[in-house]
């Protein structure tokens, strides 16, 4: 009996021990836990980075607008959001515009009389058992079902107060939701913050949203920031929650906000919230302020971008008036500086011949493809003198016409005879498709009986295209865009045959079909002495400082060389004085004299391209309409060149009017324009 009482005594001992370690020297541990447990850190967005062009002018900015905000507790009933939205539908008018018919009916039962009357309907004719068989969601459908057939009536007011409930209820706990960003009014804000204590959740806050000062011609290469409704698009979801977002975070979802959204989001603010026992805020102390994103400042000059816009635009316009736009896609421009590879001006429009709607498409300049025609010739004749197939000083083929075995005669424009044979730099003045022909069947070491047979070696399509890759066509860039395309290649095969006829017609452009931006940086490569430059849309990435000025340049884009094409200079000699007198020659057959007077001087290389015209609603038409695309690509001062730039108008009816002369003379104008009167500063 003895021994169970000391036993007793000594277990009564140890708890009391224990009882004393936890309140006495560890109570302020556990009890810190228990208030941290009822403290949470919640995140605020912070404006986002703005975008500059090259000279400093404001592109994109942010339009600060007074927002009501909602910010959800732990463990808040639907009730409490019904009563708090009932309350602040009086102080706010928000239009009920995406009010869902679910929406509504949760709205109606967060009130607990309402709730009672459908549960009992709902439930009428069921034993218990039945009952609490049913899941909370079998069992609230059930309500929403029985709600949904009665087609309540619901006030202005109860509207008012059901589209707040119903973005309260989008809510997750410890998140902020705007429940109005959009035209909120200072005396909305003046009611809101009078009764803030009985609207818990309830503040009032800024919101910021994306402004255009310069207008939307560039948007399109912009791209878009997604709204908090739509919140992270679903093809990243996992990817930007991994991320640290938001599922209501608003994101860049396309092209330079896409692309440098790491950059332009910025950080986060961080405000430790304390909630009592009734779910309501007690407390909010802000543990870190944030900090904006940081500013991205372009290449672009947008003086110089709206005068090619314009360009664009009246010259296009011109061909509409003259008719020869029915099965056309647009117009399209880009201008590079060839020694670096920045961009200058990237525009283009993009037309519906069923619609007659002419809308802005900048960034056609580098996902939509064109089968471009003879501005590509600088590169055959360059891939024919490095391969060794003609030289410097022996590079005179006959210009001769081709005639294949079942095929249309494959000659150039001008008339039969005009030439017996031609030189390189000539045939590119004159632009002689007979002479890249022939040179790719020397290349090629074709067997050749006109009118009979052509043999020409299998892989002639890989030596073409590994040619052209150097310069960038049909490869990507590298621009620092998402959704650029690679271009679009031919079939090199049929019937087990290599298509020889293809393959002269790929020699001159009228095969293969490229990026417009390809076709700049292909241009850029002859311009430069043979690098290939990545083209580049962001000059550099810039801070904010707290005042709102801009701070120090913490990142530069420095030019890369993606790859250096070896010919000699002698080679690449041959085809500048060839680009140099498609301006300046005096033959008849000259191509783009209308550029001669431009000061300073230019070179370059006009194209047309012989297509036919692809309607989708009708794809297997087997006699689509034949048209003609208009190409140039040009650089200037032709001796020491700082501007290039590329041009295409696809699928007109004619290729009179010299369209793309015209946007040239322009682009080339306009830009040395603007850089005189910046020098003159």
């Amino acid at each position: 009996m003895n021994l169970l009482l000391v036993i007793v005594f000594l277990l009564c001992a140890l708890l009391i021990g224990q009882l004393a370690n936890l309140q006495l020297l560890n109570g302020h541990k556990f009890q810190a836990e228990v208030e941290l447990s009822d403290r949470t850190v919640i995140k605020g967005n912070v404006p986002r980075g703005l975008i500059y062009d090259s000279k400093g002018r404001l592109i994109v900015g942010n339009e600060p607008n007074s927002a009501i905000t909602y910010t959800k507790s732990g463990n808040v009933k639907a009730k409490d959001m019904y009563q708090i939205a009932n309350r602040l539908q009086h102080y706010v008018h928000i239009e009920a515009d995406n009010l869902t018919d679910r929406s509504k009916a949760d709205y109606y039962l967060a009130d607990k009389k309402n709730y009672k009357r459908i549960y009992k309907q709902a439930t009428k004719g069921m034993d218990k058992e039945a009952i609490n068989a049913l899941t909370d969601k079998k069992l609230y459908n059930r309500l929403l079902k029985v709600v949904q057939q009665r087609e309540i009536t619901y006030t202005p007011e109860q509207i008012q107060a059901a589209e707040i409930f119903q973005k309260m209820n989008a809510a997750y706990q410890y998140s902020t939701v705007y429940i109005k960003n959009n035209k909120t009014t200072p005396k909305e804000v003046a009611e809101v913050s009078e009764h803030q204590i009985e609207l818990p959740g309830i503040q009032v806050g800024i919101d910021s949203q994306r402004s255009y000062p310069m207008g939307d011609s560039m948007t399109s290469v912009i791209g878009k920031v997604s709204t908090e409704k739509q919140g992270l698009p679903d093809d990243r979801i996992n990817q930007l929650l991994a991320q640290g977002y938001s599922r209501n975070d608003r994101v860049g979802t396309s092209y330079l906000e896409q692309e440098y959204e790491p950059i332009l989001r910025g950080s986060k603010s961080k405000t430790q919230i304390s909630v009592g026992s009734n779910n309501r805020l007690t407390d909010s102390i802000q543990k870190y302020k944030g900090a904006q994103g940081l500013n991205l400042n372009l290449t672009i000059d947008s003086d110089y971008q709206k005068k090619v816009d314009q360009a664009l635009k009246s010259t296009f316009a011109s061909a509409q008036s003259n008719g020869v736009t029915q099965y056309s896609d647009g117009a399209y421009a880009v201008a590079l500086n060839p020694q670096t590879g920045a961009i200058l001006a990237m525009s283009g429009v993009h037309y519906n011949p069923k619609t007659n709607k002419v809308t802005d498409d900048s960034l056609g300049v580098i996902n939509r493809t064109f089968v471009m025609g003879s501005a590509v010739k600088g590169a055959t004749v360059l891939g024919g003198l490095m391969s060794g197939a003609i030289s410097p000083t022996d590079n005179v083929l006959s210009d001769e016409p081709i005639y294949l075995p079942s095929t249309p005669i494959k000659k150039s424009v001008y008339p039969i005879g005009t030439f017996g044979s031609l030189g390189a730099s000539q045939a590119l003045e004159v632009s002689s498709n007979i002479y890249m022909m022939r040179l790719v069947m020397r290349q090629g070491h074709a067997k050749y009986t006109p009118r009979q047979y052509i043999k020409i070696d299998p892989d002639i399509f890989q030596k073409l295209r590994s040619n052209y890759n150097l310069f960038g066509l049909g490869v990507k860039t590298g621009i620092d865009l998402p959704g650029e395309s690679d271009g679009i290649e031919g079939p090199t095969m049929s019937g087990g045959m290599v298509k020889a006829g293809s393959a002269l017609d790929e020699s001159y452009g009228n095969y293969d079909a490229y990026t417009l931006m390809q076709m700049g940086q292909y241009v850029s490569t002859i311009a430069n002495g043979g690098y290939r430059m990545r083209p580049y849309i962001v000059q550099s990435i810039q801070k904010s400082e707290r005042d709102g000025s801009l701070g120090p340049v913490i990142n530069q884009t420095k030019p890369q060389v993606l790859n250096q094409v070896n010919f000699t200079p002698a080679q690449l000699g041959v085809v500048q004085t060839g680009f140099y007198n498609v301006v300046h020659g005096n033959n008849d057959w000259t191509t783009a004299r209308s550029l001669a007077n431009i000061k300073p001087t230019v070179a370059g290389k006009t194209g047309t391209a012989q297509s036919f015209y692809y309607d989708a609603d009708n794809p297997n038409s087997p006699n689509p309409p034949s048209t003609i695309t208009l190409s140039m690509v040009a650089y200037a001062p032709a001796d020491h060149p700082t501007l290039a730039i590329a041009i295409v108008l696809p699928n007109l009816s004619s290729e009179k009017g010299g369209y793309n002369l015209t946007i040239a003379k322009s682009m080339i104008t306009d830009y040395f324009k603007t850089e005189d009167k910046k020098d003159a500063k």
